[in-house]
């Protein structure tokens, strides 16, 4: 996403933060409607062009979102989509990803403020290993014969009652409607979301063995110096890891092949 949109996300963004920022406001209901939103317009083409038409003014979209949206979202979930839909995008397909993003940032920030965003990260990146670990699973998953029912319905039967209702929601709408995303890449997504809630960043650590309490706090400060930013460990173990350690942050991938950059998380690990 770049130029205008993204320009217009980050005030999206910054408008959810605020409504949230008012306790009355329900987080989780507003991330619900805002899919329910995202599955409209991804079904409805006509309707994103009109509304990211830039021959068109700001108050009109505005106007057009309340009187479809009026009688069927809550007030802030209008007042949010209002407000995107006055700025001006680089193409319809943009508004519905942000639209879809701040559906999940908004139930990253429900799980924050039930002091359960630690949960709901570990859960999605725990199904994210499972999901990998067995290919039926994913095939069943993401087989695009599969209805969108049965597909909930298995996620709800692999989670439910196991897992955040946060994680339920995100996981279910993935599956159900991926839009041209791969499971992996919803799921890195999502951490993406919730580490930048907390302005830090997310490390997948792969090591040969599994790391003590201490090694992993030793570890996460040696990456948070050389990151500047708090660092989130996401820890998978496998024998077979060159140099005992890989970790990956982003695109950027640290193994035992880059001696000088890994010398400082060896150490950490040593103690």
């Amino acid at each position: 996403m770049i130029g205008a949109s993204r320009e217009a996300l980050a005030a999206g963004r910054e408008n959810l933060n605020s409504l949230t920022d008012n306790t009355s406001v329900d987080a989780a209901k507003l991330a619900e409607e805002l899919s329910a939103v995202t599955a409209l317009l991804d079904r409805e083409v006509s309707l994103r062009r009109v509304l990211t038409d830039p021959a068109r003014s700001g108050q009109d979209k505005a106007d057009l979102v309340g009187s479809l949206l009026g009688r069927q979202v809550s007030g802030p979930t209008v007042d949010l989509v209002s407000g995107l839909v006055r700025s001006r995008w680089s193409g319809g397909r943009d508004l519905v990803d942000s639209v879809e993003e701040l559906a999940a940032y908004g139930e990253i920030i429900a799980a924050q403020r039930a002091g359960k965003l630690d949960d709901l990260e570990d859960e999605l990146f725990r199904f994210g290993r499972v999901v990998a670990g067995s290919h039926e699973l994913r095939a069943a998953l993401t087989e695009p014969k599969a209805g969108p029912a049965a597909k909930a319905e298995l996620v709800h039967k692999l989670l439910g009652g196991r897992a955040q209702p946060g994680t339920v929601r995100l996981v279910t709408s993935l599956v159900t409607n991926p839009r041209g995303r791969s499971l992996e890449q919803g799921l890195t997504s999502f951490a993406k979301l919730a580490a930048d809630r907390r302005d830090r960043v997310v490390a997948l650590v792969t090591t040969a063995s599994p790391l003590s309490d201490g090694q992993k706090e030793r570890l996460s400060g040696a990456l948070a110096k050389l990151y500047g930013r708090a660092v989130l460990l996401n820890i998978d173990v496998d024998p077979e890891v060159v140099g005992g350690v890989r970790v990956q942050i982003g695109d950027e991938i640290i193994d035992g092949t880059v001696s000088s950059r890994l010398a400082g998380a060896r150490q950490a690990l040593e103690g």
